[in-house]
């Protein structure tokens, strides 16, 4: 029986294709997780980042950052009213240019929480190349249902 690796992720964050930036979860633990995002060519954000030359912008790897926070903090929060959302991206450092065709390993730990908002420290790398460093601020927001 073959296990969706996308299930955990989809069931955690509301994220849907094509915002879904995550492929699966590597490892976690209880305040840090490792998730794993493979880009394609055919990805939207590359098709004019840019001609020629595409790269993966850095929005979308802090992003890809954020979503990995948003699953640890699910699992956190457990049934919880509301969904954590990014409310704070700070000391962001890019490292490394990341391209299509290339898988990147998205680490997020959790540092502090004070109710409601946590403070998170993520890194995405490419093997063992560093490519960003941030700092993220989550919180939870009410769902409208």
């Amino acid at each position: 029986m073959s296990v969706d690796p996308l299930a955990e992720i989809t069931a955690a964050i509301p994220h849907r294709p094509p915002m879904l930036l995550l492929d699966e979860i590597v490892a976690r633990d209880e305040t840090s997780i490792r998730c794993r995002r493979t880009f394609r060519e055919d990805e939207f954000f590359v098709q004019g980042h840019y001609p020629g030359n595409p790269i993966v912008p850095g929005v979308i790897l802090c992003e890809c950052a954020a979503q990995a926070a948003a699953v640890l903090l699910a699992s956190i929060v457990g049934d919880a009213p509301g969904v954590p959302v990014l409310t704070r991206i700070q000391d962001a450092r890019f490292k490394r240019i990341v391209r299509p065709g290339e898988t990147v390993e998205i680490e997020a730990h959790l540092e502090e929480r004070l109710a409601n908002a946590f403070f998170v420290t993520a890194k995405v790398s490419v093997g063992t190349s560093s490519a960003v460093r941030v700092q993220l601020s989550c919180a939870l927001a009410p769902s409208e249902t």
